[in-house]
């Protein structure tokens, strides 16, 4: 099996890795393709992939082929791609808001598989959703499936709306957590701790609780109940979070980048 990454920006770069480091590949088989020049010449460096600056020597050989690039680059990569592909190649996408109908109309293909991935997939942590055309076997589902686990987890949803909703929860989802982080950290710092020790504080908390998190099966909900006692320093928080509708607002953060998903599929139609 060959695989081609198309793009080699953070995502794509970051499931080239994965990949080409899997036992899947084992260093081998794994090709990646970018028109930028400086891109070219940071990837020139690593020695456990082929890359290539002309998809007419790489394409052809594809099995399987990752698109990396941004939405708005989708039309123009099509128009270039599509004299190279042939029916039995894979197609995966990684771009936000394109359509498998739009994949496969651009490339004149079947076998699309779309997915959601998210930034800390960077760290092994990732989770991917993905769904697939009716064309893709199980067997080369699994193939997929596969690839995508190396770097985290990965699920797979019935359909594109789930791939839309994901959006909202998994794959913008790291920016809400850095934005409460960043939150306390400002406050951590205008009590009169350190920058340093700012970041131990709240670093270590949220790895603490999401360790917590996943070692039970105790709901979030419990888990405040057991650190919140009645009148006590975390109850008052609690509250100040609950009187100003923190809960909501993060609800509606998570429906607006759902809702703005949409709108992309929409605007690529």
């Amino acid at each position: 099996m060959k695989v081609l990454v198309i793009g080699a920006g953070n995502m794509g770069l970051t499931y080239a890795e994965g990949m080409a480091q899997s036992s899947m590949l084992n260093r081998k088989n794994l090709m990646i393709f970018d028109k930028s020049a400086e891109v070219l010449t940071s990837l020139s460096s690593i020695d456990h992939f082929d890359v290539f600056d002309k998809i007419e020597d790489c394409l052809p050989e594809a099995d399987v082929v990752f698109l990396a690039v941004k939405p708005y680059h989708c039309e123009g990569l099509f128009e270039e791609i599509k004299p190279y592909v042939n029916s039995q190649q894979i197609f995966v996408s990684l771009m936000a808001g394109i359509t498998i109908k739009k994949i496969q109309d651009g490339l004149d293909v079947k076998k699309v598989v779309r997915s959601m991935p998210n930034l800390p997939a960077q760290v092994g942590k990732g989770v991917t959703s993905y769904t697939e055309a009716q064309e893709v076997s199980r067997v080369e589902l699994l193939m997929i499936r596969n690839l995508l686990d190396t770097t985290g987890e990965s699920i797979r949803v019935k359909n594109e709306n789930f791939i839309d909703a994901s959006t909202g929860i998994s794959g913008s989802g790291p920016a809400y957590v850095f934005y409460f982080m960043q939150s306390m950290l400002e406050a951590a710092l205008k009590m009169g701790f350190s920058q340093h020790d700012s970041k131990v504080l709240v670093s270590q908390t949220f790895e603490g609780a999401v360790e917590l998190f996943n070692q039970s099966d105790l709901s979030p909900n419990t888990w405040m109940e057991r650190v919140a006692s009645k009148g006590g320093t975390t109850r008052a928080a609690l509250d100040s979070m609950e009187d100003n509708n923190v809960k909501e607002l993060i609800k509606e953060a998570a429906y607006a980048a759902f809702d703005r998903a949409v709108e992309l599929g929409k605007e690529e139609a």
